[in-house]
């Protein structure tokens, strides 16, 4: 059978064949002082050395899950907070629901990321005649009755999370009940469940949650802003944002290691597993858009109040989130997956800028066997890596409508990026103005679609 011939490609122009393609900025961090003032302020040092630190060597991808955990419990924190903020104005109804919701996110990606996991520390379950074979201090053991069976199992909860302590608590059992229904919701495809109290009706092992993120070590990481010495007035609004940055902090921290993960899988020609770890990454910038979404049930004067304390200038560090090392650093490597295409597709670029690498993607798009052989998985992953970009655009085109309605439109300076250069702006500016991360990408979707308008317009005249 003949194969179908696609629509020409645009013929390049003389002109472009001196030029290389125009590469985005590399986003940096302006104030190194201010960066490192924000570090301090989340006590950031502290924090990277419980993500670092290993409790099972024989675990690969333990620097990946850990801080994905512990952003969890410091979500649990932040429940507590929440709920026992004492200000008649307080939104607490509302950031409550928010953050039931996050943490529903979180435990989605926290399975997502075990799935296929079976090196991490378990601990087994042990049958039971309905007593509990342990001391009576160990009270956060359950017994659970397995369905369609008569025999008890004993199911090792979680000493030290906050999530069991929620459960108790008249304010938050619904909230804990639900994340609990969550984790049992998500974690079914796991060879393990969390031991957080959760039902584990399938009767799993679980997590060493306690030994793996440390809960009283990472709740020790507390803000030491003291109340104000004149007024003595402790501002709220501090341990909000403190524990907002903290999980933010912490996922990206999984981002780095995810990104780590996925180029080496890229190296390997693993294009399946690949592409399940950029649609990972893209739920994780999502993610982060939703963290940063929080600022929006903040008290404004209190916040303000605050922002004044914490010396946020406006205009140069385009709010909070720009003085976070980590959150460039997985800015810019996401983008530099782009580079990645020409490998994926199985061609050389053109050093010119030539379609090379716009007509192999034509080729493969349009292929009869995509999918097969040593084409599988390739056009899942060139599809994710796309969506990818397209969340991360969200998460910086978010962040200035939320720097806008958190602390105003001046803040946001919408409109200088008109007026001066790109070296002179701001990282926030500078991600409206970059080219496209995938132009061959793009360019083979145009004129793919435009070869199958022709194509139905010859059809239908024919007929």
């Amino acid at each position: 059978m003949a194969t179908t011939k696609l629509s020409p490609v645009s013929p390049v122009r003389p002109d472009d064949k001196r030029r290389a393609p125009t590469s985005s900025p590399v986003l940096k961090v302006q104030d190194s002082s201010a960066a490192e003032a924000y570090e301090q302020y989340l006590r950031l040092p502290e924090l990277s050395s419980l993500w670092k630190a290993s409790c099972c060597p024989g675990w690969a991808d333990e620097g990946l899950v850990t801080p994905a955990l512990q952003a969890l419990e410091i979500t649990f924190r932040f429940v507590s907070v929440a709920l026992s903020d004492p200000r008649p104005y307080a939104s607490r109804r509302e950031l409550a629901r928010r953050l039931e919701s996050l943490a529903a996110r979180e435990v989605e990606l926290v399975a997502a990321l075990c799935e296929g996991e079976r090196c991490a520390p378990l601990a087994e379950l042990s049958a039971s005649e309905g007593v509990l074979p342990l001391p009576r201090e160990r009270s956060a053991s359950e017994v659970w009755q397995l369905p369609g069976s008569a025999a008890a199992v004993v199911c090792h909860a979680s000493e030290a999370s906050l999530l069991p302590r929620l459960a108790a608590w008249e304010r938050s059992e619904t909230v804990a009940a639900k994340i609990r229904f969550a984790i049992e919701g998500q974690m079914q495809a796991c060879a393990f469940s969390l031991g957080l109290g959760e039902p584990n009706l399938a009767g799993k092992p679980v997590l060493e949650y306690d030994r793996v993120v440390r809960p009283h070590d990472l709740h020790a990481l507390k803000p030491r802003v003291a109340p104000e010495p004149k007024t003595g007035f402790r501002n709220r609004e501090n341990e909000a944002l403190f524990t907002i940055h903290q999980i933010l902090e912490s996922w990206l921290c999984a981002a780095t290691q995810l990104l780590t993960r996925l180029n080496n899988r890229i190296e390997a020609k693993d294009w399946e597993a690949a592409a399940s770890d950029c649609w990972i990454l893209e739920r994780v910038w999502k993610l982060l858009a939703e963290i940063e979404d929080l600022h929006l049930l903040m008290d404004p004067d209190d916040f303000l109040r605050l922002k004044s304390q914490l010396a946020i200038r406006p205009g140069t560090d385009a709010s909070f989130c720009f003085r976070s090392r980590a959150l460039l650093h997985v800015a810019n490597a996401t983008r530099d997956i782009k580079k990645r295409v020409p490998w994926v597709i199985g061609v050389e670029a053109d050093p010119n800028g030539g379609p090379r690498v716009q007509e192999a993607a034509m080729r493969l798009y349009h292929s009869r066997r995509r999918g097969e052989g040593e084409d599988a998985g390739k056009i899942e992953l060139l599809q994710a890596f796309q969506a990818v970009e397209a969340a991360v655009r969200g998460f910086f085109f978010a962040y200035r409508q939320l720097v806008a309605a958190v602390c105003g439109t001046a803040e946001a300076a919408a409109n200088r990026a008109l007026f001066v250069p790109a070296e002179a702006m701001d990282p926030l500016s500078q991600m409206f103005l970059e080219p496209p991360y995938f132009p061959s990408l793009d360019a083979a979707k145009t004129f793919l679609a435009d070869y199958w308008v022709q194509h139905h317009m010859a059809a239908h005249s024919a007929s």
